[in-house]
């Protein structure tokens, strides 16, 4: 019995201690800390981006224009024709010019904010261009550095027009030269000769 007592004593102190501890801003290092808790909603920043760039794409259409004139034009002839008791924003139109203000103000940060994924992505194609273009210039360098030299080397190679010359004119020399023993005529050359 009292192994266990001991026992429930140490793992009573250990507690106590990281009691202490979390208290004076210690903790434990070879622990993960435990989450904190978040006042913001969690959203992925990627999926907000995508919905804002495509959103920012449809505000940028004809067909944006089009539904956005259709619809004030709607909205002002029913608060004009309509009877009184229908209509929800008269004469000034000042609902309608807070929606407008409104849909503005949703507007503008979203189009910055594609803009700003735009030119995020434009930055990376224009360094991916740049390493790729300072490749191939080395390998164009590379490429005329290679040919000079094989130039170089081609130039102490004999080639075949001038082996052909040179034995054209060896055959010139030989057929210019008469043979000192005449061939016999009559019987082959190696004939008897052994």
């Amino acid at each position: 019995m009292a192994a266990p007592e001991r026992e429930r004593e140490g793992r009573a102190r250990e507690r106590e201690r990281e009691r202490e501890g979390r208290g004076r801003g210690r903790f434990r290092l070879d622990q993960p800390r435990p989450p904190r808790r978040k006042l913001l909603p969690d959203y992925d920043p990627e999926a907000f981006g995508r919905l804002s760039e495509r959103i920012a794409r449809f505000l940028g259409t004809g067909r944006f224009i089009v539904w956005m004139t259709v619809v004030i034009i709607m909205w002002v002839v029913w608060n004009v024709s309509a009877p009184d008791h229908l209509r929800f924003d008269s004469y000034p139109f000042i609902f309608l010019t807070l929606m407008l203000s409104l849909q503005a103000s949703y507007a503008a940060p979203l189009i910055l904010l594609a803009q700003n994924r735009q030119d995020d992505r434009d930055r990376v194609t224009h360094e991916q261009d740049r390493k790729r273009n300072e490749r191939s210039i080395a390998d164009t360098e590379y490429l005329t550095r290679e040919i000079a030299a094989l130039r170089l080397g081609l130039g102490e190679v004999a080639t075949r027009d001038w082996i052909r010359s040179e034995l054209q004119d060896l055959v010139k020399e030989l057929e210019e030269q008469q043979p000192v023993f005449p061939a016999e005529s009559g019987r082959p050359r190696d004939v008897g000769d052994r």
